[in-house]
């Protein structure tokens, strides 16, 4: 390989004929990432969600009151919808098509970029129904307006035919699209979860409690112990917070009843929905948030606004009541074990990437800051009894989050003096556990650049012999042997399994840091199945994190680029070393071959390194615990001592493998 790299570079011309241009539909067929966020299931699902939020738009603007979602014995879904219907007639500027054909086979096409027929949507690009379209094996629809139906076809996002009028029809209006992803895109094996569909549709109609929306799937496609219903109407007239109602189901609150209201903008800019409770468990809190009835899973500015308006109203009014601990209040004290739901629709809402999942537009903080803040005042004042309840609630939030922090401050101290620390840790000499880092590193010699490259006052190494034990396969007593999983145990201080003592740990994060190899990658899942197997908390709350050392070094000149991967070192060639001449690049064997300045610079510099955070799924709904167990069923059937369950996953996900550098 070194060879190739080292290769004197073979000319070749680059002129006009080597620049491809996608039309039409083909950049989304080509890159289908862009558009719908992958190719796996999530964005197999991700197609109907795209359909429904179109149907939704009508329903929001008020043209529809009703939509269908059906799930096929033949695979395909359809969605209908009693709205206005897409037009049908000839599209201005391209006189010759129909506006649908139009819409449905041109990207950045739709009625939601002037504002006139949409004031609120959640459809913004123009890319939703010709991106499914260019996705889809077969697509259907049909448009039911002005009393006559008229209906397309389309295979690969290419019609069959212009678009047919099929006569009079009196009793019906809007508009239907069938379809069925292409196999050519997804593979062979995705097919559309009755339960997933159901959540999603059940989840829009509590969106909007204008909506009703009727679920139904083929008996066929209901096996196991799958209990999703095969016909159900969804319509729910408080909202959201008939939402949060039947998330918290019968949890005990602290509050007589949950905050929950709808406020209108000024000046038309739109609304916010929302419902909230603190249930008095102190289990899991939750935080849903929507835009224009689209989710919202990393936030935005209308969560932000949120927790301020909650957080200067009850912080105002515990001051109000002579209480001395309302100015230590935050929004993470009021809102961590709190259950919440919101809701926002506002004009041209600005979102990260297609698939919008993250709110960025800047004035709606303020918006929905100023509308929540007044009437949680009121409803304050209004149950002085719940008032008081949620302050002195909050207060004990407070309490433990000082505590917590205060023990975490002392922990190192001492843990030190009461453990016996492995001979071949290099500590850290800061006697406190925020800040502090132990390194899990694969051998004596990748230790001793690490402990060279480190920093001493926060930075801790423990060298590992090779590859630990397999916990999952391994009998109890076994485990319980093991000089390295002894080593670890000690170094961390918390105990293991039930004896695990989130205050006793001895460092704030813990670094799985092996090389950029098929041996490394198997030691980082060894040392993953151990955590998750003997010390799940320590991942639940946060401690667990891979290093991302890289594979290659880039130098032209005075110029040094690292490259993770070979991906990256490609591009980086296309790039940032595009037309420079003898480039040199140097592949890393090995973190022990890699100099300590490189390795810091790169891998361990907090200001310059990227780590990964390991992570559980929470269970704090039906979809949450079933990607849970999903995922401890794959740790026991990878790392387990059945080698046909292995050998069973690599066959049916070795397609999806490409390029492996072994």
């Amino acid at each position: 390989m070194s060879d190739l790299f080292n290769a004197t570079p073979v000319k070749t011309g680059y002129s006009a004929k080597d620049i491809e241009v996608l039309e039409g539909l083909d950049p989304v067929r080509k890159r289908p990432g862009m558009y719908i966020g992958g190719i796996d299931e999530k964005a197999y699902h991700h197609l109907v969600a795209e359909i429904i939020d179109n149907a939704m738009d009508e329903a929001v603007a008020g043209y529809a009151t009703n939509i269908e979602v059906s799930l096929n014995a033949n695979g395909y879904v359809t969605v209908k919808d009693n709205g206005r219907g897409i037009p049908v007639d000839p599209h201005p500027k391209y006189p010759d098509k129909s506006a649908l054909e139009v819409i449905t086979t041109t990207l950045h096409s739709g009625g939601k970029f002037g504002g006139g027929a949409y004031n609120v949507s959640g459809g913004l690009h123009g890319v939703g129904l010709s991106a499914v379209n260019a996705l889809s094996a077969h697509l259907i629809i049909e448009v039911a307006k002005d009393k006559k139906l008229y209906r397309q076809e389309y295979r690969r996002g290419k019609p069959l035919a212009p678009v047919t009028c099929l006569g009079p029809v009196s009793n019906r209006r809007g508009t239907a699209v069938t379809f069925i992803p292409d196999t050519e895109i997804f593979g062979e094996s995705v097919r559309f979860k009755p339960a997933t569909l159901f959540r999603m549709a059940r989840t829009k109609a509590f969106l909007f409690r204008g909506v009703e929306i009727r679920w139904s799937c083929d008996a066929s496609l209901i096996t196991g112990d799958d209990k999703t219903p095969l016909e159900q109407v969804l319509k729910y007239p408080n909202g959201v917070a008939d939402y949060l109602d039947y998330l918290v189901k019968d949890r005990s609150m602290v509050t007589a009843k949950p905050f929950a209201g709808r406020v209108e903008f000024p000046d038309n800019q739109g609304a916010v929905e929302w419902a909230i409770c603190w249930p008095d468990d102190l289990g899991d809190g939750f935080s849903y948030s929507y835009c224009n009835t689209v989710v919202t899973p990393l936030g935005g500015t209308h969560e932000t606004g949120f927790r301020a308006g909650l957080t200067k109203s009850l912080r105002a009014y515990a001051e109000m009541s002579g209480n001395k601990r309302a100015a230590d209040m935050t929004a993470d004290d009021i809102l961590n074990t709190a259950g919440v739901m919101l809701s926002v629709f506002i004009k041209d809402p600005q979102f990260q990437g297609q698939t919008k999942e993250k709110l960025t537009t800047a004035g709606t903080a303020r918006l929905v800051e100023n509308a929540v803040k007044d009437p949680f005042d009121h409803w304050l004042s209004r149950d002085v009894k719940s008032a008081a309840a949620l302050i002195d609630f909050i207060v004990d939030r407070i309490e433990e989050r000082k505590r917590r922090k205060k023990t975490l401050e002392t922990a190192r101290a001492s843990a030190t003096k009461k453990l016996r620390l492995p001979g071949k840790l290099a500590d850290c000499s800061h006697n406190k556990t925020l800040g502090t880092e132990l390194f899990l590193v694969e051998g004596d010699s990748a230790g001793g650049s690490a402990k060279q490259a480190r920093r001493r006052e926060t930075q801790a190494i423990l060298p590992l012999r090779g590859k630990i034990l397999n916990v999952i396969s391994a009998s109890h007593d076994k485990i319980l042997a093991n000089e390295e999983i002894n080593d670890i145990t000690e170094a961390l201080g918390c105990g293991r399994r039930d004896k695990y003592k989130e205050e006793a740990l001895r460092y704030e994060k813990v670094i799985v840091m092996t090389d950029a190899d098929v041996d490394g990658a198997h030691i980082a899942s060894l040392l993953m199945s151990f955590f998750y197997q003997e010390m799940p908390k320590l991942i639940e709350n946060g401690h667990l994190f891979l290093a991302l050392p890289p594979l290659y070094r880039l130098t032209q000149g005075g110029k040094s680029v690292y490259a993770a991967d070979d991906e990256e070192k490609d591009r980086l060639l296309k790039t940032v070393f595009k037309n420079a001449k003898n480039v040199d690049i140097s592949r890393f064997k090995g973190l022990g071959e890699m100099p300590p300045s490189q390795l810091r610079e790169t891998t361990m510099d907090p200001d310059k390194r990227t780590l990964l955070r390991v992570m559980i799924p929470k269970k704090a709904n039906e979809e949450e615990i079933e990607e849970a167990t999903y995922t401890a069923d794959i740790v026991s059937r990878l790392m387990g001592n059945k080698p046909e369950f292995r050998f069973q996953f690599i066959q049916e996900h070795a397609k999806f493998v490409e390029n492996l550098d072994i």
